[in-house]
């Protein structure tokens, strides 16, 4: 589960630019080495098999699964909520078909994390002003089945520390800040609002966090010691 009492946790995705990578496999084994504990990837890039694979490895590892859902339409969407329920994964990210997804996952021990805002496209972007995104975040969290939100803050143009402050202090469940983040200085930021955890993908896989070199093991352990 999600530690809100300490520094957010770092989710790393096994994906570049929305999409699981075709060696995610291989990336996870570094990453459970370099131990990190939570550990995504999206609806999109592999076929169910793969998925199944790295679900089933990363729950063998004793860590926490996560599937970001970033296809938008419902059908879908759908599909890929029901993927994640077969798959048994711990967490479901993203998503903006509420209405739909909480039947789905009635009854259901899987942590729950819908788009907060309005997203639309491929890499994801985030519209609004911070004030209509936490009242979106506010409605989403009256949901008894929703867990928190996955808010992307960095994809959105406007201001991103009130932004994310303003969804933190709108809802009193967990904030996951999800994409575009490749810096240290983004991930204080996000702290000191509050939020409960952030994912990184693409920016470790291409070595863009500033560590010992680009290596993955490197880029992770350095996100890991903040």
């Amino acid at each position: 589960m999600l530690d809100q009492t300490a520094r957010p946790n770092f989710i790393f995705m096994l994906t570049r630019n929305d999409r699981t990578v075709a060696d995610a496999a291989a990336h996870l084994e570094i990453a459970l080495t370099a131990g990190v504990r939570h550990i995504g990837f999206k609806d999109i890039g592999l076929d169910t098999h793969g998925l199944a694979d790295l679900t089933a490895r990363i729950r063998a590892a004793g860590a926490i699964s996560y599937l970001e859902v970033v296809s938008l339409g419902l059908k879908d969407e759908i599909r890929s909520i029901e993927a994640g329920v077969r798959l048994g994964v711990d967490t479901i990210l993203g998503g903006v078909n509420v209405a739909h997804a909480l039947p789905i996952l009635a009854g259901k021990t899987i942590g729950y994390f819908p788009f907060a805002g309005r997203v639309h496209g491929h890499p994801s972007i985030l519209e609004g002003s911070a004030e209509e995104i936490a009242a979106s975040a506010a409605d989403l969290a009256q949901h008894e089945g929703v867990s928190g939100v996955d808010l992307l803050a960095y994809r959105n143009a406007g201001n991103v520390p009130a932004l994310i402050a303003a969804v933190c202090k709108a809802i009193a469940k967990p904030v996951i800040v999800a994409g575009s983040i490749d810096r240290p200085e983004q991930i204080a930021i996000l702290h000191a609002a509050g939020a409960t955890g952030f994912t990184v993908g693409t920016s470790a896989l291409d070595g863009r966090f500033p560590a010992k070199s680009p290596a993955l093991f490197d880029q992770l352990a350095s996100i890991l010691r903040g």
